[in-house]
């Protein structure tokens, strides 16, 4: 724990590295993932799909981006709890999410020698956050296409 207690901004910034370069990967495959599901349900809808469905798949796929960041600012919280520099995995994960999301607030606070950490999740957050935003645009994108379509069809069966 002595180790852990003197400030190696070296240490600090190593890890820091590998755990956003972890963040992403698993950002990256649980967003591929959700898309390739969404994908795969979104050829089925058609104009005679029911709403309540293709709002269930919506709701899903934005589940689904919620859980991933859960999962995300949990392997951030685990080896901060593990090492010992906040011991208490409940406030090791608020610290995260209140960093990951660059809230901030700093009731739970690193130990002045792990300092640097707070702002690197913030920067994982920051990059994972722009991704899943992106997605959602994506996914967007589609649900207004349907619509569009949708309302171009209610327009010409209430002229003919």
């Amino acid at each position: 724990m002595d180790n852990l207690s003197a400030p190696n901004p070296i240490l600090e910034i190593a890890l820091g590295t590998v755990m956003v370069i972890l963040i992403m990967l698993v950002h990256g495959v649980g967003i591929r993932t959700i898309n390739r599901r969404f994908s795969r349900s979104w050829v089925l809808v058609n104009n005679t799909t029911p709403h309540w469905r293709i709002n269930l798949l919506l709701a899903v796929a934005i589940g689904s981006l919620a859980i991933l960041h859960f999962a995300e600012t949990l392997v951030w919280a685990a080896p901060i709890s593990m090492m010992g520099i906040i011991p208490s995995m409940r406030d090791s994960y608020y610290f995260v999410l209140e960093s990951y999301t660059t809230l901030g607030e700093g009731t739970v606070k690193l130990p002045d020698s792990w300092r640097l950490i707070g702002p690197i999740m913030a920067v994982s957050g920051l990059f994972t956050f722009g991704w899943t935003g992106s997605v959602l645009v994506s996914i967007m994108t589609e649900f207004g296409k349907l619509d569009r379509g949708q309302a171009k069809k209610e327009s010409k069966d209430s002229e003919g």
